[in-house]
């Protein structure tokens, strides 16, 4: 699958490094392209899914510029709102940051995923603890979108989990705000969430 991140920082890099070694084709999408990336325009053209690892901040403005790109194509927004200077978070209410995605894209499919676990984790060698893998919890008003991925995160090495509907993505922005929070207090970043199922 061709895959686009928009934004090559570390969340986007360590990835879409675990996408690259599923086999999936994948491209890096910057304001300022270098040579190993390429114009955000021509990464959403190239994508099937594109993923957005940018600041919050930037969102409504690069989702507004690109929206007629993006129809028809999978969304994922991987962002969360917060404070970049301290990483406290901004909190939106009765509103999420996936929401307000999907509210500005309303020809795309728009997943809120991977927002819950930090870059540091995104590593061969850092998914699995005593047998249990981290989880990427996925939320989405598009049920189709929402299996595609899931089948990403689990040939990235996650336990993918649809959780429901876009507004869900509340939650799951809050359990990332509940993740830095643990880290600024001394936990650190090579720490994430696994939930667990005893099935019958």
């Amino acid at each position: 699958m061709n895959v686009s991140f928009i934004g090559a920082g570390n969340v986007a890099s360590s990835l879409g490094n675990l996408f690259s070694n599923a086999g999936h084709k994948v491209v890096y999408g910057t304001q300022t392209p270098t040579e190993n990336q390429m114009s955000v325009s021509n990464a959403i053209l190239f994508g099937e899914v594109v993923c957005f690892a940018i600041p919050f901040s930037a969102m409504n403005g690069v989702l507004t510029a690109n929206k007629d790109n993006l129809k028809g194509k999978i969304v994922v927004d991987i962002t969360n709102a917060i404070n970049i200077a301290d990483w406290s978070p901004l909190f939106l209410g009765e509103d999420s940051g996936g929401e307000q995605t999907a509210r500005l894209l309303p020809d795309s499919k728009v997943v809120k995923a991977f927002n819950t676990i930090f870059a540091d984790v995104m590593k061969t060698d850092k998914q699995v603890f005593e047998g249990q893998k981290l989880t990427a919890f996925i939320a989405s008003d598009d049920a189709e979108a929402s299996v595609i991925v899931k089948q990403l995160a689990d040939d990235a090495g996650f336990n993918g989990l649809i959780v429901g509907g876009i507004k869900n993505a509340r939650h799951l922005e809050a359990i990332a705000h509940l993740n830095i929070a643990i880290a600024l207090g001394g936990g650190g970043t090579n720490a994430g969430f696994t939930y667990f199922q005893i099935k019958n």
